[in-house]
């Protein structure tokens, strides 16, 4: 599932409009945010579906990768004896894994020195460099620093302005983060059919280029939607709006021992939907029937597909739960879904086993490849927004905010799992190799079980008095 992650509502400063319903019966800020969000998703999108066959198919093919600065000394000292795709598949993974850990200094930054609007700001500014860095090869490492570095200031300083549109007990607050959600997704699709159709088809430094302009494009807009826009968190410290701390509770513990027992279990249930943007894509372009009509289709499109499937099913399951829940008076808890989800996703990587073990001496259709990524798309649903609802309501409040900075450790912790197995995609059988993936589902599953039978009814017997 490329589907953007799940962006919590915590217990944001008052920042409303009032009376504004200039967007859709919203705060017009909302659809500036929302198109401003699109933009920076557009461009990371773009870079994730990219990198991965830019590396294989260009970039660390022998006489050119002596033009990358600082190469050398990474492979020698960093990932000793790696060539090709392996090499690729370690860089992928630390630089996807960078990017779910840098957030978090990002975020406090924010806080105490840089303030919000600056830090985003910054972000943005050095996300488009290293896009237009891209266009360098000798300037490779330095793009993908500065793709962390940007993504770390921006990604959790502009969603948390979107609560704060909002008066406290506004009804419109939930259905402004699914609007937000929305906008996400529309730029997750578009990035591989702009940016990847691009890259493949005209050439590499296009696809990055179009990641840069759009970038670019995005920070104008935040700048000049200012007037719509929540005032900046530091103007309310240096007015001496402050909130006195939450305190830990009785029980606050267990919880947070709990929610650090969940993030490894989380992160294996991860690896199969964080190997689609590396060495599944490598795989797609060597092996799937991507020729049509005597036209080649670019890789890149299977990720739309997987994002299209991805939205299609986040929606789809939230409505059979509601239906369920409507009719029977009783749905499963947030473990007996991440618990299914295990089994779907477990079902989904099988596909792929399926794919390898039939294949013959052609190319793969496109069958078993569009069910992995239905069936993936309807366990990643089952388990992405349930997980972080889960780990929320499991949080103590004096630590709501940074336990949602610790859930995605487990993003961090999956992504450099991530690089480190697909460097087994050239020497191990393919069958074995989507087998793999299998048993991490299943161990998810299991740990997740668990953690259900003996672990959730003392911690989640009833709601939670330190929940917020």
């Amino acid at each position: 599932m490329t589907a953007a992650e799940a962006t919590p509502e915590l217990d944001f400063p008052e920042h409303p409009a009032p009376g504004d319903r200039a967007f859709l019966g919203h705060p017009k800020g909302l659809g500036l945010l929302g198109l401003v969000e699109a933009c920076e998703r557009f461009s990371y999108y773009s870079m994730q579906t990219l990198l991965t066959l830019y590396m294989v198919k260009y970039l660390l093919l022998p006489g050119r990768q002596e033009t990358v600065i600082g190469l050398g000394w990474l492979k020698a000292h960093v990932f000793p004896g790696l060539e090709g795709q392996p090499l690729a598949s370690e860089i992928f993974g630390t630089y996807t894994a960078l990017v779910y850990l840098t957030p978090i200094l990002g975020g406090i930054l924010a806080d105490l020195l840089l303030g919000r609007r600056a830090a985003l700001i910054a972000g943005g500014a050095i996300m488009a460099l290293g896009h237009f860095l891209m266009a360098f090869e000798g300037a490779f490492l330095f793009a993908l620093i500065a793709l962390v570095v940007g993504v770390g200031l921006f990604k959790g300083n502009i969603a948390s302005q979107v609560g704060e549109l909002y008066r406290a007990g506004d009804p419109r607050r939930a259905m402004a983060f699914q609007i937000f959600y929305i906008f996400i997704n529309v730029s997750v699709i578009a990035a591989p059919l702009v940016s990847g159709t691009l890259g493949e088809k005209v050439g590499w430094h296009w696809g990055f280029g179009c990641a840069g302009v759009v970038m670019v494009a995005g920070l104008v807009l935040y700048i000049a939607a200012r007037p719509w826009l929540p005032a900046d968190t530091r103007a309310d410290k240096a007015a001496g709006a402050t909130k006195p701390r939450a305190r830990f509770l009785p029980g606050d513990g267990p919880r947070l021992v709990a929610v650090l027992v969940l993030v490894p279990i989380m992160a294996i249930s991860l690896l199969t939907n964080q190997q689609i943007f590396n060495a599944y894509l490598v795989w797609a372009d060597q092996q799937f029937q991507l020729t049509f009509m005597g036209e080649t289709l670019p890789t890149s499109w299977m990720i739309t597909i997987d994002a299209t499937l991805s939205f299609s099913m986040l929606v789809a399951v939230a409505a059979f739960w509601a239906f369920v829940g409507k009719r029977t008076g009783k749905e499963p808890d947030e473990l007996g879904k991440m618990i299914l989800g295990c089994g779907f996703i477990a079902v989904g990587a099988g596909c792929l086993y399926l794919a390898a073990a039939t294949q013959g001496t052609g190319k793969i259709g496109l069958f078993w490849p569009v069910m992995f990524h239905l069936v993936n798309s309807i366990g990643f649903a089952h388990l992405l927004p349930v997980s972080l609802a889960l780990f929320t309501r499991l949080a103590p409040r004096a630590l709501n905010a940074s336990i949602v900075g610790i859930y995605y450790l487990a993003f961090f912790a999956a992504n450099l799992a991530v690089g480190k197995i697909g460097t087994l995609f050239e020497t191990m059988p393919t069958t074995q190799f989507w087998l793999l993936h299998m048993a991490s589902a299943g161990v998810g599953l299991v740990g997740f079980a668990v953690f259900k039978l003996f672990f959730s009814r003392r911690l989640m017997g009833g709601e939670p008095t330190s929940a917020g």
